[in-house]
């Protein structure tokens, strides 16, 4: 799906706000891929209050192809006068430019922050693959920085359901153990189900999950698209709101509740 989501800066700014700790330590961003997203959304923040601690902004990806928020990133970074940036590109591309779109060949990890001169007594906010988040966690803690300054995000695909393809054994679909009396109705064509929609469930995935209609997912909170699916008829609201819009005629159903009746190509 496509990374660039400027439209939903409100959104994301307000998701950050919480989480960065308060005082005047200074803040390094690290991230790797798509995790430069809530990244992002905590400079934001930062440049919202006009913050005048100091920041460090340390990205890594493949190429300039695979490297989301790139000039929003560097117009911020212009707003903070105590900034500072750091881009590693892993596989650059021929046209990528050296100082301009990246400062170094690699891959980000601690060798990055000693280079960089980074405090060890910073707030670090860190956001990306699992292996990339477990690996800097360790070695920045070796390195000295205390474990209750390392914060890391999720953001991502988890462990996912593929029903159909994995070759695994399961019931046949059947209402949920507590099945509302009322409330709109949800129909899943393709399992020949309709039940009601009731309080019990935050998310059409839930309700899903509950009457074991086969379901994809991974991230169940809008921002992989696993569980995008069909929908026939009626419509639906977000809570939270997705990264990214489904398809037309789709919907994402980890994060949706529906508005009265529904049919789902499920």
């Amino acid at each position: 799906m496509t990374i660039e989501c400027l439209a939903q800066v409100p959104h994301r700014v307000a998701a950050a706000i919480p989480l960065l700790r308060q005082g005047e330590r200074p803040v390094v961003l690290v991230s790797a891929g798509i995790g430069a997203t809530p990244i992002l959304a905590m400079l934001h923040a930062l440049a919202a209050e006009q913050t005048r601690r100091e920041i460090w902004w340390i990205h890594g990806a493949r190429n300039s192809s695979e490297h989301p928020f790139a000039a929003e990133v560097r117009e911020l970074l212009k707003t903070l006068p105590g900034s500072r940036s750091h881009i590693r590109y892993s596989a650059p591309k021929p046209a990528d430019r050296p100082t301009v779109d990246f400062d170094r060949v690699g891959r980000v990890g601690v060798h990055v922050f000693e280079e960089m001169g980074v405090p060890p007594d910073a707030d670090f906010y860190i956001c990306g693959p699992a292996a990339f988040m477990s690996g800097l966690v360790d070695g920045l803690a070796g390195w000295g920085v205390a474990r209750d300054r390392l914060h890391t995000e999720n953001f991502g695909s988890g462990q996912s359901m593929t029903p159909g393809i994995a070759a695994v054994s399961r019931r046949p679909s059947h209402p949920p153990g507590e099945a509302a009396e009322v409330g709109p109705l949800i129909s899943f064509t393709r399992s020949n189900l309709a039940v009601h929609w009731g309080s019990a469930f935050h998310s059409l995935l839930e309700l899903a999950e509950a009457c074991d209609v086969p379901v994809r997912w991974s991230c169940r909170t809008g921002v992989c698209h696993n569980c995008e699916t069909g929908l026939i008829s009626g419509s639906v609201i977000y809570r939270p709101d997705p990264v990214e819009p489904p398809a037309e005629g789709n919907l994402l159903i980890c994060c949706s509740q529906p508005q009265g009746d529904i049919a789902l190509d499920l």
